[in-house]
């Protein structure tokens, strides 16, 4: 099912309102359970730790979900290759749908903690697959409007999520933060399985394409281990302790095994070949760089607010949205950019207003007035939404139908590994000049930011302001990667 390019795109004939719409909006539902999910259970812990107690398991309620997410998108997106993106995308709401049930019913911190992983592997399948659709049915000029719709989504659920979070929990029960989920999910699923036809499905299932099982086991071991080393690394064992150096040295055996394989299997699940196409590449660079940054600044900004510049938790809190404001402005206008100038011009004018919108975070000191950290980062989700849509809609047009989802997996993979790189080296930055300032001799998971003074917080934090300016540079590479025209491929 594609799109013509012969009409002009305008929000009529893409968005809710097309023919396409309900197909559209059922995407965006799915996306919607989440992008909550990933924001409205912070507010809610507290709630959650007195009814079930396991104080020091909480954090693991992240990062199980995230670890599942992660891991299992790239395999996802092969399958969706496979066996068509609707079954995928329907297993995905399913998966995340029955996760969410248990959850609501669970009765020990463990237990909580075992069934987000089961919706977290629901997500895992949910973003790539969704994302997929969209690239099937619109066509390149196309995208970058529809996606916008799918941006506003994130930006949405960066202000509502922690906000019902905290409504659930107060006024109800953190467990309505979970039933919730089954009559969105449920909807979603009905529009999508009456809405959404896929030819081109039909024919990949006839193929009888092979299912690298050893490959997505290794990939999915390493992926693990990787993530779990950069999560983990410096808060629950030193860097340099035997486990640390253990679980990098394991990941790098299996990724050497899982090469192995890639290179002998017919149909490998994640096909080597990426790594050597250049449009892929740069949107590989991107997405990661995209990962890392957003993590450095929706992390640490709302405590620089708070504790340096003295702002309430509501101010700092719109300071960070700031950041989810300017991503869909910029969606919705690149694909004017790119589709009249190229891909090129249109990742580095984002690698632009990344760079000003870490510059303006990064001079921001203990005077300086709110207004002027949300300014960062309303620039920096201009220049966010101006490297991510785009680049998505680029590794989808460079490849065909079949490696479509392979293309969107692995894009949404190096994102989940930016972030984890970020989580890993911000950490460390901020801890480092935290221990220079009241000694060393303590790992990172025992410095608590927001109990630190601001004589000593400022500093920490403007270092990581630095580093994340830093790595922003890395998306004028992706730019200059990027080749500025290709052909798409056809269908």
């Amino acid at each position: 099912m594609t799109s013509s390019t012969a009409a002009p795109v305008t929000r009529a004939s893409v968005g809710l309102r097309s023919d396409r719409g309900p197909i559209l909006a059922s995407v965006m539902l799915s996306t919607a359970l989440v992008a909550i999910d990933t924001t409205i259970l912070a507010t809610a812990v507290p709630a959650v730790v007195e009814d079930l107690g396991g104080f020091t398991q909480f954090p693991w309620l992240f990062s199980t979900y995230l670890l599942a997410q992660a891991v299992t998108t790239p395999i996802y997106g092969k399958l969706a290759d496979v066996f068509g993106r609707k079954p995928l995308m329907l297993l995905g709401i399913g998966l995340f749908v029955l996760g969410s049930v248990l959850c609501a019913l669970s009765w020990s911190m463990t237990a909580l903690i075992v069934f987000r992983a089961v919706q977290g592997l629901g997500a895992g399948a949910i973003q790539p697959a969704g994302v997929t659709i969209m690239g099937d049915i619109y066509s390149v000029a196309e995208r970058a409007v529809a996606q916008s719709y799918v941006a506003g989504v994130w930006a949405t659920a960066a202000v509502v999520g922690p906000t019902l979070g905290g409504v659930f929990s107060e006024h109800l029960s953190w467990r309505w933060i979970f039933w919730i989920n089954v009559p969105l999910g449920a909807l979603a699923a009905v529009v999508l399985a009456r809405r959404f036809h896929e030819t081109a499905a039909a024919e990949a299932r006839s193929e009888r394409r092979p299912i690298d099982v050893a490959g997505a086991v290794l990939l999915a071991a390493a992926a693990v281990l990787v993530l779990l080393g950069l999560l983990e690394g410096g808060i629950r064992w030193a860097w340099w302790s035997p486990a640390g150096v253990a679980i990098f040295a394991s990941a790098a055996v299996l990724l050497g095994a899982f090469i192995a394989v890639e290179r002998r299997v017919a149909d490998p699940v994640l096909p080597l070949w990426v790594f050597r196409d250049r449009v892929l590449n740069a949107a590989t660079i991107g997405a990661f760089v995209v990962g890392m940054v957003m993590l450095g600044v929706t992390s640490y900004v709302p405590v620089y607010a708070q504790r340096v510049l003295g702002a309430g938790a509501i101010v700092a809190g719109l300071a960070v949205a700031a950041l989810a404001i300017g991503w869909p402005i910029a969606a919705s206008t690149a694909g004017r950019v790119y589709v009249r100038w190229g891909f090129r011009p249109c990742l580095l004018a984002g690698s632009v207003f990344g760079l000003a919108g870490t510059g303006i975070v990064a001079l921001v000191g203990p005077d300086s007035p709110v207004w002027l950290l949300a300014l960062g980062c309303l620039v920096l989700g201009l220049g966010l939404g101006y490297v991510a849509s785009p680049g998505i809609v680029a590794a989808q047009s460079a490849v065909a139908w079949r490696n479509r989802g392979v293309a969107t997996g692995t894009n949404m993979f190096a994102r989940s590994v930016g972030s984890a790189v970020g989580v890993a080296v911000f950490g460390a930055v901020a801890n480092g000049v935290v221990a220079s300032h009241v000694g060393g001799g303590r790992a990172a998971g025992e410095v608590d930011l927001e109990a630190l003074p601001v004589g000593v917080l400022d500093p920490a934090l403007h270092a990581v302001f630095v580093g994340v300016l830093l790595a922003s540079l890395a998306l004028v590479v992706a730019g200059l990667v990027m080749p500025n025209r290709f052909e798409p491929v056809s269908e």
